[in-house]
Parts: C-alpha cells; structure tokens; sequence
C-alpha cells in the first residue's frame, strides 16, 4: 500500500507544473476624443501618472505613489473647492491606476469626481 502511494505522490510531482510568476494582463484602455470648447467652466488640478510610474500633481512630482494619499489630503485641506483631472498615459498599468483610486478614496475625494484623459506617449491626447 505504501508503494502504491509512493509512486503515486511522484507521478503527481514529476506531471504537476510549479508557476513561478503570475502572468501579467495587457488591457487597452478605451480612449475618446476632445472636443473643443469655448468656455472652460472650471479650472481643475492635474493628476498625471505616467507610463514609466512617475505622479505628478500640478507642477509637483510626488516621490513614490504610495505617498499620493497623504498628498492629496493636504491638497484637499488647502483646495476644498478646486476639483482633480487624471490624466494617464496610454501605457499606465491597470495597478497604477487601482493605486491612484485607491489614493483618491484614502483622502476622501469621490471618484466619479475625477474625470479622465488619457495621453498616448507621442504627446497628443485622446
């Protein structure tokens, strides 16, 4: 009976396959096109994240994403009324961006609030 269970236990170790890295998923994100406009009702605050994980607000670089929280609270405290715009590079992660949401909803700021607009590398938008 032991030997049986023995060549059994091998055969499951020999045939199973050990998975060292989880797979990473490529998503397209849908992109739309602007339209211009003549009167611009409010002026927002940038939030962009780039490809290459850097995260900027306005003009300000901030050091690791998982400090944008902290960040975006003090810029709540000091803005209560100026409202967010994420702009995102084409080629941002679908982790980059659960991360900003996620930073978002750490400092309080709904997310149906942020409207987004994507930027393809080269420069133009979308």
């Amino acid at each position: 009976m032991i030997d049986i269970l023995f060549i059994v236990l091998i055969f499951f170790i020999v045939s199973s396959e050990f998975k060292t890295k989880r797979p990473v998923v490529q998503i397209q994100l849908p992109t739309s096109r602007e339209v211009p406009a003549k009167l611009v009702s409010d002026e927002r605050s940038v939030l962009a994240v780039t490809a290459d994980g850097v995260v900027r607000l306005d003009e300000l670089t901030i050091p690791d994403i998982s400090l944008l929280g902290a960040y975006l609270q003090a810029f709540a405290k000091e803005n209560p009324t100026r409202k967010l715009e994420l702009e995102a590079d084409k080629g941002v992660s679908l982790e980059q961006l659960f991360e900003v949401r996620d930073a978002l909803t750490k400092a309080g700021l709904d997310i149906k609030d942020v409207p987004v607009r994507t930027e393809i590398p080269d420069g133009s938008e979308e």
